[in-house]
């Protein structure tokens, strides 16, 4: 994957509709400019944007899990790998032709069970051949064969090898009877009367050089010692050198290699590979399957992630790890917080009620086309945030962008307004897990408090189950070591809300928005927003008490 141009564009956590049409929106926009641009959430949908996402076709943004870039968002080298009985030579002219530092081992899953590095290589080829003799003594008469280009003329199951070499091409017997050469690999010349002697003599394999047949005479009595024979299709120099490197990896392997996983952060990969002498290392994903290999020139070099941060500017509001990031812009309508940035960044926060109405501006600002369907799922983004256009946040800008997005959408807008908040997150699962899915928190003069909206298509069946929703509220409360713990079940269609308190200064909620007299969690019209209605009269009889 190329990570260095990739850009991410992601919302806030607790992601809603808003939320996510905008990131799915930008990133259109920023590939229509060319730029190779991925939507992101920071957690679970809620009910509403996964019926957007249906509607209009889009498949779910790549769930983001941290800003710190991972080993499988970096550029691999492809996964070419050996098996434990491909041969030492052969693996020298792999890593010659593939430019590779070394090769992991895979089995027959293309698991990772060993390491082959230059420098073992290196090794092989450098250290004393008597080191090699284990190896030799055991490696498969058809691994020496292709190794040294030659034919195997006869074969023996009671092969008897000890690994040791010799070159002895003279072929006086007096001489001959001088060497010790039982079990040995021994490569001779064509002199048949030599050959002979030899394999009397106890030899284990004969190579025999500028031959390509073999007497009959000589495989007769090569059947009754058990002496293989080979012919090579090299002279005696190349083929005593690369005899050594027939041996499969498997013998001289390194078993247990240090690994990566690909979802491993690239900067703690780092930390550990700076601790070795090793240039490259295999990457594996969760299955331990190999998916290519880091090299340490990369990984010690890489990018930062670079992001886009759609309907927020709190860092505590964004991805894990975002202080690692680039930030490239921020598209918000929602108050300046603690945003900082190391480098210059396009900062773009208007006053409106949706970050989509910003987006669809920008695309109009631009002469960018919006395609049919990206202009309804902008257009249900639009409506969940302004609550169908009821927000005290709500401006006329976003009423006309409404209207444009839904010409371009062939919507009718109090129709698709009428379905959107037909829906309800109050389906399956505890209610205390529904409060939990659009949580906000403040701190007012030291007095924490918690915010949670369920948005139903009626409040009226809420306020029968009020028992159940209290006891839940409660729970949730302690849970997020709240003063207040406030729940508003809030109707778009209808423009309203009923609330809930808990915490030992709950009944402070209820100095703000009063119940009507005899009638709990009375009906509130027009009340549909927590930060532009419910938090700044709350915060004045916070800041009246404490």
């Amino acid at each position: 994957m190329a990570q260095d141009n990739r850009i991410y564009v992601t919302g806030h956590k607790n992601p809603h509709a808003d939320s996510v049409a905008a990131a799915i929106a930008y990133a259109e926009y920023k590939k229509a400019q060319g730029y190779d641009a991925i939507p992101c959430v920071l957690g679970k949908i809620n009910k509403e944007s996964q019926y957007l996402l249906d509607r209009f076709g889009f498949e779910k943004p790549l769930f983001l899990e941290t800003a710190q870039v991972r080993l499988d968002e970096v550029d691999l080298a492809d996964p070419y790998a050996i098996t434990p009985e491909t041969t030492i030579f052969e693996t020298v002219g792999l890593m010659k032709k593939e430019d590779r530092e070394g090769f992991a081992v895979v089995d027959d899953n293309n698991m990772v069970i060993g390491w082959v590095s230059k420098s073992d290589l290196a090794n092989i080829a450098l250290n004393d051949t008597k080191n090699s003799h284990s190896m030799l003594k055991d490696t498969p008469t058809e691994y020496i064969s292709k190794t040294i280009a030659g034919k195997v003329h006869y074969d023996d199951d009671q092969r008897h090898l000890n690994g040791k070499v010799s070159i002895l091409t003279m072929t006086n017997k007096e001489n001959l009877e001088d060497y010790e050469v039982t079990d040995r690999i021994v490569i001779t010349g064509g002199n048949k009367k030599a050959q002979k002697i030899l394999i009397e003599k106890g030899a284990g394999m004969l190579i025999i050089i500028w031959e390509t047949s073999v007497d009959d005479s000589v495989l007769k009595l090569a059947k009754e010692h058990h002496c293989t024979i080979i012919t090579s299709g090299y002279g005696a120099m190349n083929t005593s050198r690369f005899l050594f490197f027939a041996p499969p990896v498997r013998m001289m392997m390194t078993l247990k290699p240090m690994k990566f996983y690909g979802h491993e952060l690239a900067e703690d990969a780092g930390r550990k590979m700076a601790r070795t002498q090793f240039r490259a290392f295999p990457v594996v994903d969760d299955d331990d399957h190999l998916v290519g290999y880091a090299m340490r020139s990369h990984i010690l070099n890489y990018n930062d992630k670079q992001l886009i941060l759609v309907d927020h500017n709190e860092f505590s509001q964004s991805v894990k790890g975002i202080e690692k990031a680039r930030v490239l812009e921020v598209i918000d309508h929602h108050r300046v917080t603690d945003f900082s940035t190391s480098r210059p960044v396009s900062f773009r926060n208007e006053i409106v009620g949706s970050t989509c109405t910003i987006i669809a501006t920008i695309f109009r600002e631009n002469q960018v086309p919006i395609e049919e369907n990206l202009a309804g799922l902008m257009l249900g983004g639009l409506l969940s945030d302004t609550m169908n256009l009821q927000t005290p946040t709500t401006t006329d800008k976003d009423r006309q962008t409404a209207n444009i997005l839904a010409a371009l959408a062939g919507l009718d807008l109090d129709q698709f307004s009428e379905e959107l908040f037909s829906l309800t997150e109050d389906e399956g699962g505890s209610l205390e897990e529904l409060m939990s899915r659009d949580i906000i928190f403040e701190d007012v003069m030291g007095v924490r408090l918690m915010i949670t909206k369920v948005n139903v298509p009626q409040v009226e069946p809420y306020r029968d189950r009020a028992e159940d929703m209290q006891q839940a509220l409660d729970i949730l409360t302690k849970n997020k070591n709240a003063d207040i713990g406030i729940l508003s079940i809030t109707s778009a269609l209808e423009n309203s809300s009923i609330l809930f308190a808990s915490g030992e200064k709950g009944n402070w909620l209820f100095e703000a928005y009063p119940d009507h007299e005899g009638e709990p969690h009375s009906v509130q019209e027009g009340l549909v927003s927590r930060k532009m209605q419910i938090l700044p009269k709350l915060s004045k009889v916070v800041s009246k008490y404490a």
